[in-house]
């Protein structure tokens, strides 16, 4: 396919930007077209994925047929499968009559799943039937339906780790990324802002009968270098902002500024990240962690203290009985913020009981010895047995890893 059939799909489907990316997608979109290929569209919230369905269907065969866009993240989950599929009359409370569901009224057509990540598990193994031999069933009903649908899907979920955590089928996404298809964020085509912009603000400047913008050099790489969450959906929005609000029609970075949000900002609080982001800590692994190591640092200190001491109390030195092996022997050498690590070994202790009784997502409860146990045999799991990387996990030294192993009898590949 040529530049000019694409530039020419572009003028068809009013479609702003050069971008060997988007243009790549906008070639795979006109070649499955002519199949019945299932296609998965990835990309950001506000890319513009909705076009790419649209594509496909006026370059089929089935461009004379229905064509449907369901946002499957908008239809409640209780009424999804009725939506779908159709009912019964008396299925359920309210359906006085007989209805008809997408998947029977666009039979030989095309629907466009949108955020097809969101629906339920239930309603996913119905769209699976369908997916592998063309048949449905209506709620409420034991008879089964045919239907010639051509099924595109589009997502900005992450599909793999969804499949990881048990919210979406695995079946199912290889049944419907047959053809992939990814959408650019507008960040990774920097060179199609200024373009963008200039359409939208000439479609504002004819819509409110007032002169159009204009961006000074300055504003254009500030704009190039804006991060834009929100990819062209959001410049849309503020070109139209600023089109309303502004008198003065040069827009330059000190107007600019007033109407992007600062996304390097943040007002919350960093708990912990272990090297990589990950899911599978939650709150409570990441509250024991930080007593954890508030023990462990103090069990340190005392370590620490024991040895001065003995090194200056070489020649006076007088056994300890057995139970006193972790106390100090001369609290002389015991700063102010010593005593008040002291104080916080004493509050993890004395309240050891609160953080065991504490059932949130949990049974049953874990003493803290047997906690750090589980957190250790987690890191080491993740990481496939390899102490360094578990270690640095889990914010302790490799000595202090291999000591817990031998303490917990752990067995680690």
């Amino acid at each position: 396919m040529d530049i000019q059939d694409i530039q020419s799909i572009k003028q068809r489907f009013k479609i702003i930007g050069n971008n060997p990316q988007l243009n790549r997608a906008i070639e795979i979109a006109v070649q499955v077209a002519g199949t019945d290929l299932t296609v998965l569209i990835n990309g950001e919230s506000g890319t513009g994925k909705d076009v790419i369905p649209q594509i496909i269907h006026q370059n089929s065969s089935r461009k004379h047929k229905n064509y449907f866009a369901i946002n499957c993240g908008a239809i409640p989950e209780g009424t999804i499968d009725s939506e779908l599929f159709g009912h019964e009359k008396g299925s359920f409370t309210g359906a006085y009559e007989t209805r008809k569901g997408y998947f029977e009224v666009a039979d030989g057509g095309t629907i466009f799943l949108d955020e097809v990540g969101e629906l339920p598990l239930a309603t996913q193994a119905r769209l699976l039937r369908v997916l592998e031999n063309g048949e449905f069933i209506k709620v409420g009903s034991s008879k089964v339906q045919k239907t010639d649908v051509r099924i595109v899907a589009a997502t900005n979920l992450n599909i793999p780790l969804a499949i990881e955590k048990g919210k979406f089928r695995e079946d199912l996404y290889y049944r419907l990324n047959t053809v992939p298809i990814r959408i650019p964020a507008l960040r990774e085509r920097k060179e199609d802002i200024r373009l963008l912009f200039r359409k939208f603000a000439a479609d504002f400047a004819e819509k409110y009968r007032m002169p159009a913008l204009q961006l000074t050099p300055e504003a254009v790489t500030m704009m190039e270098n804006y991060r834009w969450n929100g990819n062209v959906r959001q410049l849309k929005n503020i070109t139209e902002q600023i089109s309303i609000i502004e008198n003065e029609r040069t827009i330059t970075p000190d107007i600019l500024k007033n109407y992007l949000p600062n996304n390097n900002m943040t007002s919350l609080p960093t708990l912990y990240k272990g090297g990589k982001e990950d899911d599978t800590i939650s709150e409570r692994d990441l509250l024991y962690k930080v007593l954890f190591d508030m023990k462990n640092d103090i069990m340190e200190l005392r370590k620490t203290v024991k040895e001065l001491s003995e090194q200056r109390n070489v020649g006076n030195i007088q056994q300890l009985p057995e139970t006193q092996e972790i106390t100090p022997i001369n609290t002389m050498f015991i700063s102010p913020m010593e005593e008040e690590e002291e104080a916080a070994f004493a509050y993890v202790q004395d309240n050891e009981e609160e953080y065991k009784n504490d059932n949130i997502n949990e049974t049953p409860s874990l003493s803290l010895e047997e906690k750090e146990r589980e957190l250790i045999c987690k890191a080491l799991e993740r990481h496939k047995g390899k102490r360094k990387d578990a270690a640095k996990e889990l914010g302790i030294s490799e000595r202090t890893l291999y000591r817990k192993i031998n303490e917990y009898q752990i067995k680690s590949r």
